[in-house]
């Protein structure tokens, strides 16, 4: 009787440093949001895209020296922590967008020259990781490099970019795997290109880039492909092109990038919440780049490859992001009580 009265005084202890915590607000059961160094790439590049198919990571064509394409496709098992060689993309490609529907990754547009004379493609490759091979698909009507990509309702948005010698393009299209067509939408408020930005709650959000101006922006745009409507949202705290950017927990992290046209890369990384329209600083990337991608898996965000220090200086390196556990913010007696049971 003695030691459960002990027990008994202890876990009403607990409680009560509990409620003082409820008193002031949440509180969290453990920190996170660090990077950590991974295995690297086998070809270190700039201007790749990555994609995710059941778990695995596909590091896609890119640059090397920030000159020559690259048709070279890596896999990465996040659980092995290795890479490995698969089946090249037919067209040699930097300056691409990657996105999943059903399973096949498709690969669109970029470009086989430098970003400085970039002539834009409207080339379409889809990959199919299960039998790794590649098959041609309808062109993109507008050719350009520097685009952003994402999937919403198994449809392909390709939104912006640029062609002919960074000429910016502002348009948007729709393309439809289960037909292999393209259809024209909204075009783009303020065009870009070397954005980044993600797909939460069935709307798109465009981050950053390059400005006509040759300015690196600050801008958030919102479009809805359900109304085909391009809404302004808060702005990044820090201008950056050539950023990477994934999507976690209903949350865009940009990550990296550069804020000067030709400039040195930062290792900035700042959080977006679509539900509340505001900006939060995360932790820095261990190694500052530019034109590289993010992809998630299982909770944890990639940054692969891209330019260190001075471009044309390429990397293999991926870091993983562990945002750590979300804090609790308990209501109520009852929520209290099930941390007991």
């Amino acid at each position: 009787m003695l030691f459960k009265q002990k027990i008994g005084y202890i876990a009403l202890g607990v409680v009560l440093v509990m409620v003082g915590l409820l008193g002031m607000g949440s509180f969290s059961l453990a920190q996170g949001d660090a990077w950590t160094t991974k295995a690297p790439m086998q070809t270190a590049r700039d201007g790749l895209s990555t994609s995710v198919v059941d778990g695995k990571i596909y590091a896609i064509g890119g640059r090397t020296g920030g000159i020559s394409p690259l048709s070279t496709v890596e896999e990465y098992d996040p659980v092995t922590d290795t890479w490995t060689e698969k089946a090249p993309m037919p067209t040699a490609r930097g300056g691409l967008s990657t996105s999943v529907v059903n399973g096949k990754i498709y690969a669109i547009g970029g470009s086989v020259a430098s970003a400085a004379s970039a002539v834009g493609l409207s080339t379409v490759e889809e990959y199919d990781p299960a039998t790794d091979t590649w098959t041609t698909k309808a062109p993109m009507p507008t050719p350009r490099a520097y685009l952003h990509t994402s999937t919403v309702n198994g449809k392909i948005y390709a939104i912006g970019g640029f062609d002919l010698g960074v000429v910016l393009v502002p348009a948007v299209e729709e393309y439809d795997p289960a037909t292999d067509t393209w259809a024209e939408k909204a075009p783009m408020p303020k065009p870009t290109c070397v954005c980044a930005g993600g797909a939460v709650g069935e709307k798109i959000y465009v981050i950053g880039g390059l400005l006509a101006s040759a300015d690196a922006s600050d801008m958030v745009r919102e479009y809805d492909p359900a109304t085909d409507t391009w809404t302004v949202k808060a702005d990044m705290p820090t201008p950056r092109y050539n950023l990477g950017a994934g999507v976690l927990n209903g949350k865009i992290y940009a990550i990296g990038g550069a804020q000067v046209w030709p400039g040195a890369p930062v290792s900035t990384v700042e959080e977006y919440d679509p539900a509340t329209d505001t900006w939060t600083v995360k932790a820095d990337l261990g190694m500052a780049r530019s034109s590289l991608s993010a992809s998630v898996v299982n909770g944890k965000i990639y940054a692969i490859g891209g330019e260190e220090n001075v471009p044309g200086v390429d990397v293999a390196t991926v870091e993983e992001y562990d945002p750590g556990p979300t804090s609790v913010e308990p209501s109520s007696w009852g929520q209290i009580k099930s941390l007991f049971k």
